[in-house]
């Protein structure tokens, strides 16, 4: 239970439908917690508040040395790359279905359940397919491709067949005080300013040319596709085109330099008990408020994958997850530039 709406209406749906519900919350904020994102001390007492209000036991775990080593230092790892990484994949597949659903399970329950849009079919084999939320405009599939068979038959997401207005109905039939909050679009553990995360050293801002062409602030604060901050007088806008940690500089372009048609992508994972035959042909998603593009996705060694698209992309940026879905149902991913 995050403290938000979803998670808070899932238990509820789960206890209407005859579960034995427990509510769980991860403790994962590093200093003071005093953020309003997920988990934080605020949420926290959000989530408390809607067990009581269900009448279920509700316990607060301390995560807080496997979310940093999992998550917030392959965060802080990745952009000293020049890298702009997920950490909501990472918490995912480290934290929420490894080590939450192992603390769950030691608590002695015997499925594990959020409130994810996505949803889990059995195929006709018995294996687990992992699927689109109903509602488009939220599905978190792209979150969830690295959950694997022995994770998704003990997973359950209440909400995955309901729309988010649907969701809010629920919860405010169900009374719960959450009903009408409003959903955090922050980093969840960054709790002041987002460069405080890093040794920040100014730079040059270089044209494809390689001419110099102004300041940066950091080039963590950067990333591919960016137009805004840059702080530079051009006749046309901007966009960042490449980071270069090793010579802490950043280049900028027209956007039509940010488009390509093509990627690597490492630390591949696939949902199927069988591993797609590559080559293949499907959809594929290089960020999580990116439409899926038709590819072909070639092998090129143990665990990654080039993907060629059939139409330029814009701002294909390293560290961002490429997800695979064939129609609903998501194939598997990885991680691009790895």
């Amino acid at each position: 239970m995050s403290g938000g709406v979803d998670s808070s209406v899932a238990a509820a749906l789960l206890k209407e439908q005859g579960y034995d519900v427990i509510g769980i919350t991860m403790q994962i904020w590093q200093n003071g917690g005093k953020s309003s994102g997920c988990c934080s001390l605020s949420a926290v007492e959000d989530a408390r508040r809607v067990a009581n209000k269900l009448g279920i036991p509700y316990y607060v775990v301390n995560f807080k040395k496997i979310f940093k080593k999992t998550v917030i230092d392959d965060f802080i790892n990745g952009y000293n790359q020049g890298h702009t990484p997920n950490p909501c994949v990472r918490c995912n597949q480290f934290v929420k279905f490894d080590a939450l659903m192992k603390k769950a399970k030691e608590l002695g329950a015997d499925y594990f359940a959020t409130g994810h849009y996505a949803r889990i079919e059995k195929d006709k084999k018995g294996g687990y397919i992992l699927k689109k939320g109903t509602d488009p405009k939220k599905d978190q599939s792209y979150f969830l491709y690295t959950l694997n068979q022995a994770a998704l038959a003990r997973t359950l997401f209440p909400v995955g067949d309901l729309t988010k207005v649907e969701v809010r109905k629920l919860a405010k039939k169900h009374g719960l005080n959450v009903a009408d909050k409003k959903e955090s679009q922050e980093i969840c553990f960054v709790e002041g300013h987002f460069g405080d995360l890093f040794n920040l050293k100014k730079g040059d801002i270089l044209d494809i040319e390689g001419n110099v062409v102004g300041k940066h602030k950091g080039y963590q604060l950067y990333t591919v596709g960016q137009r805004r901050g840059l702080g530079l007088s051009r006749p046309r806008p901007a966009y960042v085109v490449k980071i270069s940690p090793k010579n802490n500089q950043i280049t900028v372009g027209d956007k039509g330099d940010v488009y390509g048609d093509d990627l690597t992508a490492g630390q591949m994972s696939y949902i199927y008990v069988r591993r797609p035959t590559l080559p293949m042909r499907a959809k594929v998603k290089i960020r999580y408020n990116s439409p899926e593009a038709e590819a072909e996705i070639l092998p090129i060694s143990q665990g990654k994958v080039r993907v060629t698209f059939k139409e330029l992309q814009f701002a294909i940026t390293p560290g961002q997850s490429a997800v695979i879905y064939d129609r609903d149902n998501v194939i598997g991913g990885g991680i691009i530039g790895a």
